[in-house]
């Protein structure tokens, strides 16, 4: 072995990269974690919302607050059979939830009494099906409201 052959002996190597060479290397590394970022974003999330949840990160808060979960409670969506009532909730309000299960009688059944209500989207009188209310309800009566058959209706008697 002759004294100019290249070895990997640490000796031979030429020292640390030079300071461009820093950025650049960091420069790549920022745009290829960005690419993965929105390639990962699903087709027609909207901006400022968290991929695979659907959930939109808002600027403003409700403006009473979204009352905490109780303990041993379930946040369960609701569509109401009449969305204008969604006008006249909010967060922290208490609901009786009625339920007139598709096929069955005419006559609405109590579900849930005293439901706290933790959220209401779509107030405006969205006509997409986008508006919801969100209750809080205990594991059983969760169960009951969301095992209910297709076309089922939900209405909500307001307490005070």
């Amino acid at each position: 072995m002759t004294g100019r052959e290249p070895t990997l002996r640490p000796v031979h190597w030429r020292g640390l990269p030079r300071r461009r060479t820093l950025v650049r290397v960091t420069l790549v590394a920022v745009l290829l974690g960005l690419a993965a970022v929105v390639l990962r974003t699903p087709p027609g999330c909207p901006p400022g919302s968290t991929p695979g949840t659907g959930a939109t990160a808002s600027a403003e808060p409700s403006p009473s607050g979204a009352p905490p979960l109780p303990d041993g409670a379930v946040g369960v969506p609701i569509r109401l059979a009449e969305p204008a009532a969604l006008a006249v909730l909010h967060p922290g309000a208490r609901v009786d939830l009625l339920v007139v299960p598709a096929g069955g009688s005419p006559d609405p059944t109590l579900l849930a009494p005293r439901a706290l209500v933790l959220d209401v989207v779509g107030a405006g009188g969205a006509v997409d099906g986008s508006s919801a209310l969100y209750l809080a309800l205990p594991p059983e009566q969760a169960r009951r409201a969301v095992g209910l058959p297709e076309g089922s209706r939900f209405a909500v008697v307001v307490r005070g």
